[in-house]
């Protein structure tokens, strides 16, 4: 997930606290993602050799005065914030990569891709959707505003192309630093002279924390540590926004030679839908929602 304005230009100020001098070549690939993807962030790396309980963690997420990553003994870039430690984990996600299909996924029911698709997750957050969307083999343009995010998404598939069963899948997976507006528009451009086949445009943008739960019963999902970290670092788009977003979106999958290409959006099972634009389809269970706009 990430908001609809503009990647800022200001530098955003991270300590990255290490646990072991035989990182020191971690770190530096660190440094290297950062400068090669011209992410707007200043890295400060602090060896500590204090054991990083959880307790711990939340002390140093709660004192400090700047975003807080955390590179432990396995090389997992975790953020430390507000006493949260999250991280996207890809490897938590093996067994629903390896069976995804269509009648365990509602997204893939939804998207309806095959190995020969090219979608773009605008929204990207923790990267989990785009796993599942790429195990069809299908190659998958990860969008994410937030330079921090976007790191840990960088780093993480740093991490999980070392293992050779993940390298195929990490193939398939392009990470950009950039909001999907300022993309859909340079795809629009760009369209002109050479336009892109773009099968799906998925969008998952943030909403309200009680947009998960039903009004009338107060039932429903409850937010997971992951979400309560997005909600930390962006907002909900305004009525105007989802109208743009969802508007951008359909505009660059029409531009495609396919017929049937479409864009799907995420929504917590009792949240209206974006921008209050009726969907041609929906598939959802008790927690989550996809509607699915075909072009």
């Amino acid at each position: 997930m990430s908001s609809l304005q503009p990647v800022s230009s200001s530098f955003t100020h991270c300590q990255l606290v290490y646990v072991s001098e035989s990182q020191d070549a971690q770190v530096e690939n660190l440094q290297a993602l950062i400068a090669a993807h011209q992410l707007p962030i200043i890295l400060n790396s602090e060896l500590f050799t204090e054991k990083l309980s959880q307790k711990r963690r939340q002390q140093l997420s709660q004192t400090a005065t700047q975003s807080i990553l955390l590179l432990d003994e396995k090389n997992k870039l975790s953020w430390l914030s507000d006493g949260l430690s999250v991280a996207p984990e890809w490897d938590k996600l093996q067994r629903r990569v390896v069976s995804a299909g269509r009648k365990s996924e509602l997204l893939l029911q939804a998207a309806k891709i095959t190995s020969g698709s090219t979608v773009i997750d605008a929204t990207a957050g923790f990267g989990h959707d785009s796993l599942i969307l790429a195990s069809t083999g299908a190659q998958v343009i990860m969008l994410e505003q937030q330079p921090l995010m976007a790191l840990l998404l960088l780093a993480e598939q740093l991490r999980m192309n070392a293992l050779p069963n993940w390298q195929k899948l990490m193939s398939r997976l392009q990470i950009i630093n950039t909001d999907a507006l300022s993309y859909f528009a340079m795809l629009q451009a760009e369209a002109i002279d050479d336009p892109k086949a773009i099968d799906v445009v998925y969008l998952d943008p943030m909403f309200p924390e009680d947009s998960y739960q039903d009004s009338k019963t107060g039932k429903g999902a409850k937010v997971g540590k992951h979400m309560q970290a997005l909600h930390q670092l962006v907002c909900p788009p305004t009525p105007e926004e989802e109208m743009q977003l969802l508007q951008s979106a359909q505009a660059v999958v029409s531009q495609s030679a396919q017929t049937s290409g479409r864009v799907i959006v995420k929504r917590p099972q009792f949240a209206p839908q974006l921008a209050h634009q009726s969907a041609s389809e929906s598939w959802h269970n008790e927690a989550v929602r996809f509607d699915g706009y075909f072009v």
